[in-house]
C-alpha cells in the first residue's frame, strides 16, 4: 500500500485521483451496488468531498516544506531568516539617465563606460552605469540605464535629481580635457523600494554558520557586502594542527611556535575578494570602496588580535574572436548586441576560479535566431596582475593571450572573469551565409 505523508524523501501528497478512489472503495462497502457513474449525485457529492480533502493535502504539504530554507516561500521564508537574524533585503533603484557632452573636440569620440559614478547634488546618492555609452561632437546626447549602488527607498529619486558625474571619478576614469559632460534623469528612479524575490533571498539563508568565529562565517559576511561577488578565505599558518607528532612537544619558554609569525604580534589571514567591476575597490568620491565595507564587515567577527588582510581578487577580462555566418537580412547590430548580452549574462554566473567555456561561448552563437554558422572561435583573456595577491605592488597588464579553437580560458584560485560589452578583446566579424 501506498504511503502518504511524512516521509524518509519528504512529503509524499496524496493526490486527488487516489481520494477519490478511496472515497469510491469506502461507498461500495457501505451501499449495496452503488450507482457511481459520471452523472450519479452520488458520484458528484464524493467529487466535491474529495476535492476539499485534496486542497487539504496541499496545505499541508505547504507546511511542512515551509520548515526549510531550500523550499520555504514567501511569508515562511522570511520567518525562517528572522531565527538566522538574517532580514530580506529592498532592492536597488533602478532607472534611465541622459549625458549631454558639451564643447567636444571635432571628430573624437568620448567614450562613457559601464560604470561611470553619477550622483544627486552633493554627492548625496550615487548611481552606477549598466552599459557604455559613446558621445561625438555631432552626436552629444545619449541615454543608458544607472542602478543605485545601496538598496532601499533612497535610490528612489525624484525626476532631475542626478546632476553630476562624481568629480573624483571624473578626474580618475574620464580623459575630457576642455570638454564638459552633464547628466540628468528625466523620470524618477524606481524599485527601491521592493524586496528581494525569494530567488535572491534564499541563498543567503542557506548554510549560514550560527558560530562567530569560522572561516564560514567570515565568508557569509564577505558574501552580505553589497557588490560583493565571491571571497576566498585562507588562513595562511593553518592554526593548530593536532595531528601532527610534535604537537605539544614545544618548550614555549625557549621557542617560538611557528616562525612565520613572532610572539606577540597581530595573527592576520587572507580574505580575497572578488567584487562587481563597476563598484570601486577603495572610497571613490559618494561611493564607499568595497574594500573598506569587507574591512567593516569581517571586523563584527574576528577575535580580538586576529585581522583580515583583505586583497583583491585578480578580475580578469576576457573576450572571444570568431567569425559568424547569418542569414540574409539579419540585423547585424542587433544579432551582436544579442550574443554580447548572452555572454555578459554566461560570465556574470561565474566565481572564483571558474573557468570560461568554449563550449558556453559556442551556444552564446548557435542558439541566436539567423545564426547559420561559426567559425574560427578564439577565447580570450587578459593576463593576470602577477603578484597581486602574494606581493603587490604589480600594475595590470594589457596584452592579449588568446586561446586555441576549442580550449577554455581556465583562471587561478584568486581570478575570476569579467566581460564588458566594448571591450576590445571582443572581435566578431558577421558574413552573410
Amino acid at each position: 500500500m501506498t504511503q502518504y505523508g511524512v516521509s524518509p524523501d519528504g512529503f509524499d501528497i496524496k493526490g486527488l485521483d487516489a481520494i477519490l478512489a478511496e472515497s469510491f472503495e469506502r461507498a461500495r462497502a457501505v451501499f449495496d451496488s452503488p450507482d457511481l457513474t459520471a452523472t450519479s449525485p452520488l458520484r458528484k457529492v464524493l467529487e466535491v468531498a474529495a476535492a476539499e480533502d485534496a486542497e487539504l493535502w496541499k496545505r499541508m504539504e505547504s507546511l511542512y516544506y515551509a520548515n526549510f530554507a531550500s523550499t520555504a516561500t514567501g511569508a515562511s521564508l522570511d520567518r525562517l531568516g528572522e531565527d538566522l537574524g538574517v532580514e530580506r533585503d529592498f532592492e536597488f533603484a533602478t532607472g534611465e539617465v541622459r549625458f549631454r557632452l558639451g564643447r567636444g573636440a571635432p571628430g573624437r569620440r568620448y567614450r562613457v563606460p559601464e560604470g561611470t559614478v553619477v550622483t544627486t547634488a552633493g554627492g548625496t546618492v550615487a548611481f552606477h552605469t549598466l552599459a557604455p555609452l559613446e558621445l561625438t561632437a555631432d552626436a552629444t546626447d545619449g541615454v543608458t540605464e544607472v542602478r543605485a549602488f545601496e538598496r532601499g527607498v533612497a535610490g528612489n529619486v525624484v525626476a532631475r535629481a542626478i546632476v553630476q558625474v562624481d568629480p573624483e571619478y571624473a578626474a580618475e576614469e574620464l580623459s575630457l580635457g576642455p570638454a564638459t559632460l552633464a547628466v540628468e534623469n528625466q523620470l524618477g528612479m524606481t524599485g527601491g523600494d521592493l524586496l528581494q524575490s525569494d530567488a535572491d533571498y534564499r541563498p543567503r539563508l542557506l548554510g549560514r554558520p550560527r558560530n562567530l568565529w569560522t572561516l564560514e562565517s567570515v565568508r557569509r559576511e564577505v558574501l552580505e557586502v553589497p557588490g560583493a561577488i565571491d571571497a576566498l578565505v585562507a588562513d595562511a599558518l593553518g592554526g593548530v594542527d593536532v595531528s601532527q607528532s610534535y604537537f605539544d612537544l614545544f618548550d614555549f619558554g625557549q621557542r617560538q611556535f611557528s616562525a612565520d609569525r613572532r610572539l606577540g604580534e597581530p595573527y592576520f589571514f587572507d580574505v580575497v575578494v572578488a567584487h562587481e567591476f563597476a563598484r570601486p575597490w577603495r572610497d571613490l568620491g559618494a561611493v564607499r570602496g568595497v574594500y573598506e565595507r569587507v574591512q567593516a564587515a569581517v571586523d563584527g567577527v574576528r577575535p580580538p588580535g586576529i585581522y583580515a588582510n583583505v586583497i583583491q581578487a585578480d578580475h580578469i577580462e576576457v573576450g572571444v574572436r570568431a567569425r559568424v555566418s547569418v542569414d540574409p537580412g539579419q540585423d547585424v547590430q542587433a544579432l551582436l548586441a544579442a550574443i554580447k548580452q548572452r555572454l555578459a549574462h554566461d560570465v556574470a554566473a561565474l566565481r572564483l576560479g571558474g573557468a570560461f567555456l568554449f563550449s558556453q561561448t559556442m551556444r552564446a552563437f548557435v542558439e541566436q535566431p539567423g545564426v547559420v554558422d561559426v567559425q574560427n572561435v578564439h577565447l580570450r583573456r587578459c593576463p593576470a596582475a602577477y603578484g597581486r595577491v602574494s606581493f603587490g605592488g604589480v600594475p595590470f597588464q594589457s596584452a592579449i593571450v588568446e586561446m586555441s579553437v576549442g580550449e577554455n580560458v581556465q583562471m587561478g584560485r584568486t581570478e575570476i572573469a569579467i566581460f564588458r560589452l566594448d571591450s576590445e578583446l571582443i572581435q566578431i566579424e558577421v558574413v552573410p551565409a
